[in-house]
């Protein structure tokens, strides 16, 4: 690469890591053409962007971050990135799904919000983080329960009247 395309990458590079949600790197070694474009359809399916990036690129990004030295050291042989910029659990589902089928594709580390995650916690817990649909659905019946109750409340007196009236005919003979 020259070195404009190399700023330009970098430049790149920085804007996602500014905006992103979350981040996951992955390891590809080992996977052929075929996997790593299933993995792709994947990736794009949910709305995170793939990128295989070189490493010194990935450094130079993110050297004025304060999570840069820690984050450097996974930054070693191949490496994919997955950003999401919108669920920050997107990529780390995707990742967790191709990974039942293909233990070659390993994960180097995850990024949330400029908290460091492990690799073991990508999969254990930034995975089975719920999505933003559904965090959406918790809201909505979180407002909808006491709305119900109240409707329940109004209807009671009336359901237990048809009560004493069903109970009051089946005990005449």
């Amino acid at each position: 690469m020259e070195r404009a395309q190399k700023e330009s990458a970098v430049g790149t590079l920085k804007t996602r890591f500014d905006t992103m949600s979350s981040a996951v790197l992955v390891d590809y070694q080992g996977l052929n053409v075929e996997q790593v474009t299933k993995l792709r359809n994947e990736f794009r399916k949910s709305g995170v962007e793939y990128r295989v990036v070189k490493n010194s690129l990935i450094k130079h990004a993110i050297k004025d971050k304060p999570w840069a030295a820690t984050f450097g050291k996974t930054l070693r042989g191949m490496t994919g990135v997955a950003w999401s910029f919108e669920d920050p659990s997107a990529a780390a589902k995707v990742v967790k799904a191709f990974r039942k089928d293909n233990d070659k594709l390993k994960i180097k580390g995850g990024l949330v919000d400029g908290q460091l995650v492990a690799p073991e916690a990508v999969e254990t817990q930034l995975a089975t983080m719920p999505g933003k649909d559904e965090v959406r659905a918790m809201f909505l019946a979180t407002l909808q329960a006491p709305l119900t109750q109240f409707v329940q409340q109004l209807n009671a007196p009336a359901q237990n009247f048809v009560y004493l009236l069903k109970a009051k005919e089946e005990k005449q003979p």
